[in-house]
């Protein structure tokens, strides 16, 4: 049997503080790998430049010259973390025969990269990192976290708590996950949905050793907003509950109002006047965004255009024979 061609992708965005130290630290546990025919050595280690504006890219491109394992694939500017595990995952899917995706942090343990190697020759064309724990947190990350997993569970959209972008793909859930086309990617959604044989490895998640978070809280919520839109409407029904129960508030109300008219204590109610205009107009506006964002979900979606644009595409350059004796195979 061949030996297993693996590609490791890592998205960075402004990364050159952390990325010397990254390529060292999987290079490394690549290299064991070969060393210990677990894997093939054309496997490589792909980084993918979402637009940085440091010097991201010339290290990917130095690194480039020190050893034939490390390659790089850089956009025309930032379309965002989920597009560039996309775009990584479309030029190594063909030629590889599983994919491992890791943030150039390395918060996420790189040696759990051996253990997902042999998930895989066991029958597994999904491995899952998931974290053990969220001590590192702070309560207020955690609360929102628990909060955030329990609510989508809830609208019945099935994600695995605490975990991320950290996982094993096969070929063919590779190939599985390029046909879903939506422009907003919530992949963490997607890969349950996948259906095909997975399993779970967990870890302790480590600190950030160098450089800025990317996913600050307003990221955080706007992500979190991403995944709920993306995969249920349980908002939209949501707004009209609100709506029963604020028009069966509204016939209490009638029916009290009714009564005191009729026992002739009606007094003039400014305060409860302007609650009800105030306590309404938030609610119709509420419903009136929520609609607003699925609209626009809709709007991204039926223009259809690219999630990203390739500027430099070393990976498929380097790979070009590979290519060919595929595409020769395949007629």
């Amino acid at each position: 049997m061949p030996a297993l061609r693996l590609t490791v992708i890592v998205p960075c965005y402004n990364e050159a503080d952390v990325l010397p130290k990254s390529a060292a630290v999987l290079g490394e546990v690549l290299r064991h790998l070969m060393k210990t025919e677990q894997i093939s050595r054309q496997s490589k280690l792909l980084f993918v430049d979402d637009g940085s504006s440091d010097q991201t890219w010339r290290l990917i491109q130095r690194l480039e010259t020190q050893d034939s394992m490390y390659t790089g694939l850089k956009f025309s500017r930032n379309f965002g973390h989920q597009n560039a595990l996309m775009a990584g995952m479309k030029v190594a899917g063909p030629v590889s025969d599983a994919i491992i995706t890791i943030d150039a942090d390395l918060q996420d343990d790189p040696a759990l990269i051996a253990k997902m190697v042999v998930r895989f020759k066991s029958g597994s064309d999904i491995v899952l990192g998931v974290r053990n724990d969220r001590q590192s947190d702070s309560f207020f990350k955690r609360w929102t976290a628990e909060t955030f997993y329990r609510g989508m569970r809830r609208i019945g959209v099935q994600l695995v708590p605490d975990h991320a972008d950290y996982r094993l793909l096969s070929r063919r859930a590779v190939a599985a996950l390029m046909q879903y086309s939506e422009t907003n990617l919530f992949l963490r959604g997607i890969i349950p949905q996948l259906g095909l044989p997975t399993s779970k490895l967990y870890y302790q998640r480590q600190p950030r050793f160098a450089g800025e978070s990317k996913y600050p809280f307003k990221k955080m919520v706007a992500f979190a907003m991403d995944g709920i839109t993306s995969f249920s409407i349980a908002p939209i029904k949501a707004i009209m509950s609100a709506g029963i129960i604020v028009i069966a508030i509204s016939l209490g109300m009638l029916v009290y109002a009714g009564v005191r008219f009729l026992t002739g204590d009606v007094l003039n109610g400014w305060t409860s006047l302007m609650m009800s205009v105030w306590f309404l107009g938030g609610v119709q506006l509420i419903g009136i965004s929520i609609i607003g964002e699925y609209l626009g979900k809709v709007f991204a979606e039926v223009k259809h255009r690219p999630r990203y644009i390739i500027e430099t595409d070393d990976y498929s350059r380097d790979q070009q024979p590979l290519l060919v004796a595929i595409a020769a195979g395949q007629k």
